[in-house]
């Protein structure tokens, strides 16, 4: 059992407006994942757009040490100052997953600092998730690559920043390719994009991506316990004349 806590937010939009997607998720697509990884042995709560501060009030963040973010809809709708505070606290050391069109979200683009888009289909083609970076932890107990009979295709290119460590690359029935396993770190915070999840095909119930969640969640609640750095005005560790009249004392 492990004492890692996660708020797997959503938007919960689709899943309220569509029958298709309730079929679905009929309790919301951050229900499953909750589920998921409460099984694993996670402390999990979920948040929600709707909720007052979208959910994500001083407190819920302050007791986050990973955050889960799906949304698609209603990135418009989230405020800008939630969007801040999230960030300041990925820069302090709370993990990140960002998952499937949460690509476009406000704080995924904020910290990449790119537009983050992308090529997209919806066909309900097949995926291969292929692994390539067997020795990551996220990819602990998966095989040489998961499949999914439906997904949405999304291809390159894809405007992000160069991964610091690719663990996922896929390939689409159509023919395309695309970067869907992509890890950074900002800060002391690390982030992981994974691309798999449309609302309206069944991913979130496949044992293999819950695996990847569980996976993700572990190696981004470690952080990067980087001592503080010192910053400002700094005193000189050597004798240096500071008589001139331009210096700033």
């Amino acid at each position: 059992m492990t004492d890692t806590r996660v708020t797997v937010w959503n938007e919960f939009v689709h899943e309220r407006e569509s029958e298709v997607v309730a079929d679905v998720y009929p309790d919301g697509i951050h229900a499953v994942i909750a589920d998921a990884l409460e099984e694993r042995g996670f402390e999990t709560e979920t948040a929600t757009l709707q909720e007052p501060e979208h959910g994500l009030t001083e407190e819920v963040l302050a007791e986050t040490d990973v955050l889960t973010w799906w949304g698609h809809a209603a990135h418009d709708e989230v405020d800008d100052e939630i969007v801040e505070r999230v960030k300041e606290e990925v820069l302090n050391g709370m993990g990140l997953i960002v998952l499937h069109s949460g690509h476009f979200s406000k704080i995924f683009k904020s910290l990449m600092g790119t537009t983050c888009a992308l090529k997209w289909r919806e066909a309900a083609e097949r995926e291969r998730l292929w692994v390539v970076e067997p020795s990551h932890p996220i990819v602990a107990g998966i095989d040489d690559y998961i499949e999914l009979e439906e997904a949405e295709m999304y291809g390159e290119r894809f405007d992000v920043p160069q991964p610091e460590t690719l663990v996922f690359n896929s390939w689409f029935e159509g023919g395309e390719v695309f970067r869907s396993g992509c890890c950074y770190r900002r800060g002391n915070g690390k982030i992981f994009y994974f691309r798999p999840g449309h609302e309206t095909y069944p991913v979130y119930h496949n044992e293999e991506i819950q695996q990847v969640l569980g996976n993700a969640v572990e190696w981004a609640a470690a952080g990067d316990d980087q001592p503080e750095p010192v910053q400002g005005n700094h005193e000189p560790l050597e004798e240096i004349d500071t008589s001139d009249d331009r210096t700033v004392h």
